[in-house]
């Protein structure tokens, strides 16, 4: 059975109007070698049902987060998200909305993204905010091409306890931008001299804070650095629970935060959708990718919202628009703001507090296992263990056992074999206390 509703006529029609013989000839730039000549082995149709016992078999193969120990971070971790988030971003006017193209008619939509733009300048210590981004590698990289903007140089540092994820797809973005990316060697213990890097060509560092490896540290002395060569301080968060404990980028000197907003409000879904939040120092507004919605009044003097800065493509900016990015992640946004909005201040300062001693706890008890070492002198809720031999294997085989252990640095650094032994783990408020005994007992055994 074929589900392509197009006939051959139909075919041949569209195949004559843009001037192409057949359809093989829209393939002649791949290479022949790697070109099906026969159709792709797959068994025939099935029912809706069938279908559905077909997937749902496949599916009951997987460990997922619930159902297992789980200490997998890495840029994305495990919280607990209120069922009233989930319900209310579920509500039709909330589910179905989009980008507004006719903003002023949304009032609610607006009046959220506002909402959200507060939050997220005063949690990162920012002066403003925008209405988000697709996620926080983007926002790096999108931090990143705003400061060669702001500086007018071309030249970008990423930390070695960047996101390896982030420094990719900020390295993707510069590719024909004409902007230099220096990428510090992987730096799991954070002994990095970022300062000594910073010429007068150096439009700005970026840094994460909680480091990829789990490192805490003040950026005061680095932000001073930069300022003192003109440069800017862009700091990546991704675990953006951290801010509950930590001083804010802004307050250490930061000019831009890049950040992912994933661990409030938006579940694991298998890496994705997620929402990068963006803040940044008032003066460099106008050169800020994205949008933001802003307050305003009516003629009759009521409060209403209006998109007050637009500086995309599709607007009216076109070519000199300061970034191609297409739309905000408004949905994921909302669950965000609805998660730190039930937890307010104290709950979300409480959150941070239960994520950190749950860490300690770990790696204290961790750390005290012949055949481990903990790397990190200072985490937030995520540390990484240097084993006895490569920490994929022991991966692997605690999952065999149902219990998944944190992610192995070389799954995202491979081929560095200094690297091989090392374990990243995650803790947070969903970990309880027979989880971590599990991971205690089978690490003991397994090394």
């Amino acid at each position: 059975m074929r589900y392509l509703p197009l006939t051959e006529s139909d075919r041949q029609e569209m195949l004559a109007a843009i001037g192409v013989p057949d359809m093989a000839a829209l393939y002649k730039d791949v290479a022949a070698d790697v070109l099906l000549d026969q159709a792709v082995d797959l068994p025939a149709f099935k029912g809706e049902m069938e279908v559905e016992q077909i997937i749902g078999g496949l599916a009951a193969k997987n460990l997922g987060a619930g159902a297992a120990p789980f200490f997998l971070g890495a840029g994305n971790y495990s919280h607990h998200i209120p069922a009233s988030a989930d319900h209310l971003i579920q509500r039709s006017e909330f589910l179905t909305s989009y980008t507004p193209y006719q903003p002023e008619v949304s009032q609610g939509t607006l009046q959220a993204l506002f909402e959200f733009q507060t939050q997220v300048a005063m949690i990162t210590g920012m002066e403003v905010a925008n209405a988000s981004l697709y996620d926080g590698a983007t926002a790096a990289a999108e931090g990143a091409m705003m400061a060669c903007r702001v500086t007018r140089r071309n030249k970008v540092i990423l930390s070695g306890g960047l996101h390896p994820h982030y420094a990719e797809v900020t390295a993707t973005n510069a590719k024909y931008l004409d902007i230099e990316i220096a990428r510090l060697p992987t730096d799991p213990e954070g002994n990095e001299d970022l300062s000594s890097e910073i010429d007068d060509e150096t439009a700005c560092v970026i840094v994460q804070n909680p480091g990829f490896f789990g490192q805490v540290r003040d950026l005061s002395e680095l932000a001073d650095a930069c300022h003192a060569k003109g440069a800017l301080l862009v700091v990546a968060v991704t675990e953006i629970v951290s801010l509950g404990a930590m001083l804010s980028p802004g307050d250490m000197g930061a000019d831009i935060v890049a950040a992912e907003g994933q661990s409030l409000g938006n579940a694991l879904n298998f890496g994705g959708p997620h929402v990068g939040l963006f803040a940044v120092r008032e003066k460099y507004l106008r050169q800020m990718p994205g949008r933001l919605a802003g307050e305003t009044d009516d003629v009759e003097g009521k409060r209403g919202w209006v998109l007050t800065l637009s500086t995309r493509e599709q607007h009216i900016r076109r070519e000199k628009a300061t970034s191609n990015i297409c739309t905000n992640s408004g949905l994921c946004a909302l669950a965000f703001s609805i998660h730190l909005t039930l937890l307010g201040e104290a709950g979300f300062t409480r959150l941070a507090e239960i994520n950190h001693a749950n860490a300690v706890s770990l790696a204290e008890r961790l750390a005290g296992l012949s055949r481990i070492d903990l790397v990190n002198e200072t985490f937030f809720n995520e540390f990484t263990l240097r084993l006895n031999k490569p920490a994929a294997g022991v991966v692997d085989q605690l999952a065999a056992q149902g219990i998944l252990a944190g992610v192995p640095a070389s799954r995202l650094y491979p081929g560095e074999a200094e690297l091989e032994n090392l374990l990243i783990l995650a803790v947070t408020e969903t970990v309880t206390p027979d989880d971590m005994d599990r991971l205690a007992g089978a690490l003991e055994e397994g090394l």
